[in-house]
This record gives structure tokens, sequence and C-alpha cells, in this order.
């Protein structure tokens, strides 16, 4: 909602509109999507008027005294601000304090009673005859008007122009397309977390599989979808992108090149949490002032939580994945038994070292070789090998020959 505001508000600049009319009813939502709202409605130079149909509750509370007309239906409400999570359950002063405080100064700026929409928020807050029952106040349309948080009571938006004496007018509606409602949809933190889930996880699956092309295809699918939508909203921006690129590259060559785990691994990590994270923000540049510490810790928690999700889903889910019946239909599948040659004890593996042989699949990293007439597992020592190279085993282990290029 709070990026299809913006786009209404951008319209009615755009087309130098005289006034913007929010019709609204609403229980409330996030609290950093309603303070862009609240500091869209603040700052535009086009006179602003709501017309709260039915209610207008926490958040809605706060989008409404930021502009400058208030109008109620009969029977309507607005207040009960509290912040609370996501059972209901009040959260704490730190975040209270933080929500009275934007309930002040935004009335304050609307020549409305700062004590009454602090009210609104804080039960202690104490005002003779208006709030003086130790709850949470909320107004009902004709307390509203007698307490000038509401210029009249109105029932339709017809009504609403009526009162504001504009006769002569023309309403456009703001009407979002498929693709404002679809890129909405994507940069969701819900659907942000998944799309990151299956850029990791499909990559993860491409580089362990060799010969397998879906898992890249959905990882390529679920990056276009990641970036494109914040890239096209110019919340990502081009050195974002590649701060993430940057650190993917530096993990994938920490496992598959450098031997253990160390500087590159743990740059490439921190690259690529800080690279998806601030691609979520609409920072400029390292500049974050413009943000909410709220709004921060949102993207880094999408992020982490995400890759938490990957790292287990790899450690529980990796080999029966791989496994599957539907997965090995995409995999280069050959049956090692002792009838058909294939051998994988130690001591015939240790016999191998120093011996050439060729690849009978790409190795990426991993994959097949063939070794004087026998098959073995082979695994890469640096980057990827091109089926039917020529290659020379570097050493054996039980899991498998390391061999490289020759």
């Amino acid at each position: 909602m709070a990026r299809q505001v913006s786009k209404a508000v951008d319209e009615a600049v755009g087309m130098k509109a005289d006034l913007l009319l929010i019709d609204m009813n609403t229980y409330g939502g996030m609290l950093d999507a309603a303070d862009s709202i609240r500091t869209r409605l603040l700052n535009l130079p086009i006179k602003t008027v709501v017309f709260i149909n039915n209610n207008a509750a926490s958040a809605g509370a706060l989008i409404s005294i930021s502009c400058n007309k208030i109008y109620m239906r009969k029977g309507g409400s607005i207040g009960a601000a509290t912040v609370v999570d996501q059972n209901g359950d009040v959260v704490p002063d730190k975040y209270q304090s933080y929500m009275r405080s934007m309930m002040r100064s935004t009335a304050q700026a609307r020549g409305r009673d700062p004590r009454i929409a602090e009210a609104m928020v804080d039960p202690r807050t104490y005002i003779e005859g208006i709030n003086d029952s130790g709850k949470v106040l909320t107004f009902t349309s004709a307390e509203a008007v007698k307490n000038n948080y509401c210029e009249g009571i109105a029932e339709s938006i017809e009504e609403v122009l009526t009162m504001e004496q504009i006769t002569n007018y023309t309403i456009t509606e703001y009407d979002p397309t498929w693709v404002d409602v679809l890129i909405s949809f994507l940069i969701s933190p819900a659907v942000s977390g998944v799309l990151i889930l299956l850029m990791l996880g499909g990559i993860y699956y491409e580089l362990q599989a060799p010969g397998i092309g879906f898992p890249l295809m959905v990882a390529v699918a679920a990056a276009v979808m990641y970036f494109a939508p914040l890239y096209l909203e110019g919340l990502a921006e081009n050195w974002e992108v590649l701060v993430a690129l940057a650190g993917f590259a530096l993990i994938v060559v920490e496992i598959f090149v450098l031997p253990g785990f160390g500087v590159a691994g743990i740059s490439g990590i921190l690259l690529l949490v800080f690279g998806l994270s601030v691609s979520m923000l609409g920072n400029d540049g390292l500049d974050f002032s413009g943000l909410s510490m709220e709004k921060i810790a949102v993207s880094f928690a999408v992020v982490l939580v995400s890759m938490s999700a990957v790292l287990l889903l790899f450690v529980f889910t990796g080999k029966a994945l791989t496994t599957s019946p539907v997965f090995n239909k995409m995999v280069l599948q050959t049956s090692m038994t002792a009838e058909e040659g294939f051998a994988a004890s130690g001591e015939i593996l240790n016999q191998l070292t120093g011996k050439t042989g060729i690849t009978l699949s790409m190795l990426r990293p991993s994959g097949k070789v063939e070794i004087e007439g026998e098959v073995y597992e082979a695994r890469a020592n640096t980057g990827y090998i091109d089926q039917g190279k020529n290659v020379l085993v570097v050493r054996a282990e039980l899991g498998g020959v390391f061999v490289k290029e020759v």
C-alpha cells in the first residue's frame, strides 16, 4: 500500500491536481509503511483530504492526521494507535515512544492537539474530559468533530467535496496496473525471502549435480524476480547488485577452489548479505539517514533468515533431494556396480594417483571419469573441466578421485 500511495501521489503531482483525496477504511498495518505514507503526505504541495469510510485505526489514524482535512462517516472511528506485534500483543515501550513522537509531531504539523494524538497511543496520557479513563483513546465521528480531529461528517466522497465547497470538479481515481500489483507482490519481505532461498538453493544444487540445468534456471528466474522489481522501483542500484554478485562469487571460489574456509568465504558472506539487504532499501548510496532502523532491521532479517533456511535445507534434505526420482531424471546417473567394473575401495583408489583418464561428464566440480577402462566418481581439483577432456589424478580419497586437466 505504501508503494501504491506513492505512485498515486506522483500521478497527482504530475497532472497538477488541486486535491488529493484518500478514501480510507483500515484497521491498521505495518508501522514503516504507515510512516512512509505519512511522510509523503506531509511534504505534498497539494491539499490532502481523507474520508474515513468507517475505520481509521492504528496506522490509519497516523495517516489520517497527516492530511490537511479529515471527514468521517457517521458511526466511524479514529484512534487506537498502540503498536502491537503479529499476535496483537503490545510491544515494548521503546516502540510506543517512537509512535507517540510521530503522532505528536504529525498533529502539530496539521494544527491539531498533540496530546490527543499521543493519547491514541498511550493510555497513561491524561486529558481531562477527553481521556481520563486510563485507556487508549479512540474517537467516534462526533467526538472527533468536537475535539478538532474531524472537519465534518459525510456519507460519501461527493458530500466531502460539497463540504469543501467544491462543485465543479473531475475525479481521477488511481488504478494500479497489473505490473504495479506484481511488483508490489514481489518486493514484499515474505516473497523476497522465498526468492533468496530459491536463488541460493538452485545455485547450490547446480554446482553439486553434474549435467543438470533445471536448478540453475530456477536460480536465474528467482534472481530476476528479486532484483528487477527493486531496480525498477529505484531501490536496487547497480553497485548493490554488483556487491551481491561479488559476494556469491567469493563464496563459490572459497568452496570449490580454495582449501578450508577463510577470508574469501567470510568476505563473500558479508558482501552477499549486505548486497541483498540494501537492495530492498531506498538508501542514497551509503546514506541511510532517511530510513528508519525498523525498516533496515527488517531488510537484513529477511536475508539472514532466508540464508539460514537454505543452510538447513542443505543439511537436512540435500541428500534426499539429489537422490529423488524426479531429481534423478535431470541428472546424469550411472550405476556403479562391481559387476560392471566400478571400483571404490581405498586401496584401489590410492593406486590411481598419477594415472590419467578422460571425463565422461562435465566436472562442475563433481562428475564421472574413466581411468584404465573403469569409471570413478571424480572432482575437479580447481574450477570446472569439460566432458571428454584428458585428466590426471592428483590424489584419491574414499569419496572419489581429485583430477586436473592435462
